[in-house]
């Protein structure tokens, strides 16, 4: 009876340590499979981190273009602007064939501006819509980006080009002859053009701001003073003083090279007045580059 107790409790130990090894493998294969899902999970989350930082800088870029693109566009429309008011003071002031001739130049000027401002338009709107696709699809955004700067670089050329054909036009109109009888070379009727002589650097320039005093001011190497200003007419009367000579210059237009030789240069000095306030005129001295010491 002891035999046989015996060898019935053996044979279920056996089958026991079976069960438990598979249990065991079962575990570690568990085990196994999620540490390979782990890994797989970290990789994903990786490649959405990537993905998601790709498409924050694509949007980024995208607005910075926008912004530069709009910034570009009303500088222009105000260039623009600056032009087409100094066009139409001109044309106020001309006569005759001049006056009609001046108008079509106005009408011309404000034409461009128009076709200019609708560029800008449809411009910004193509850069809204591409913002908007990218946003949508972002395996899409670099395309985009790249179409929207080919439309931006259009723009910019179609806004060179037609600032390079006015400040053409505007120089045209420009050279005049002084009220000695020489010719003058290009003059400025505003701030811009100003820079735009200096930057020639053929000549030295001096702004002005000259009140109707009682005494002269001093403007550059020689002094001016104020006799009249009748702005209603556009017409001014200044004394100048160089050499220790005093020359009136009576009843001049704006815009006209008032001119006068001194012992310095062997080509005259000129003064120009862009504009004439009451008891005020505003402008530049323009005097040569070479000049001899007295």
């Amino acid at each position: 009876m002891s035999e046989h107790g015996s060898m019935n409790y053996g044979a279920p130990s056996g089958g026991s340590n079976v069960k438990v090894a598979i249990l065991f493998g079962a575990v570690l294969a568990l085990l196994a499979a999620n540490v390979y899902l782990f890994l797989q999970l970290d990789h994903v989350r990786t490649d959405m981190t990537q993905m998601k930082e790709s498409l924050q800088t694509e949007i980024a870029n995208l607005r910075e273009a926008s912004s530069v693109t709009a910034q570009t566009n009303r500088k222009t429309a105000e260039s623009l602007r600056d032009e087409l008011e100094t066009a139409r003071r001109q044309a106020a002031m001309a006569v005759g064939q001049a006056k009609t001739d001046a108008e079509a130049k106005v009408a011309d000027l404000h034409k461009r501006i128009e076709a200019e401002r609708q560029k800008s338009a449809q411009a910004q709107q193509a850069l809204k819509s591409e913002l908007t696709e990218v946003r949508k699809d972002a395996s899409e955004t670099k395309g985009k980006v790249e179409d929207v700067n080919k439309e931006v670089g259009v723009v910019k050329g179609d806004v060179a080009s037609t600032k390079s054909e006015l400040d053409k036009t505007i120089a045209e109109l420009k050279s005049v002859r002084g009220d000695m009888g020489v010719q003058s070379g290009l003059i400025a009727t505003n701030g811009k053009e100003l820079a735009a002589l200096r930057a020639l650097g053929e000549r030295n320039y001096f702004e002005f701001k000259l009140p109707k005093t009682k005494s002269p001011q001093k403007v550059g190497d020689i002094s001016m003073q104020l006799k009249k200003a009748d702005q209603k007419r556009n017409r001014f009367t200044i004394d100048v003083w160089a050499d220790d000579k005093k020359t009136e210059k009576k009843d001049k237009n704006i815009n006209e090279p008032v001119q006068f030789y001194t012992s310095k240069a062997k080509i005259p000095y000129e003064i120009v007045v862009n504009e004439v306030k009451k008891d005020l005129i505003v402008g530049y001295l323009a005097t040569p580059k070479v000049t001899a010491a007295r």
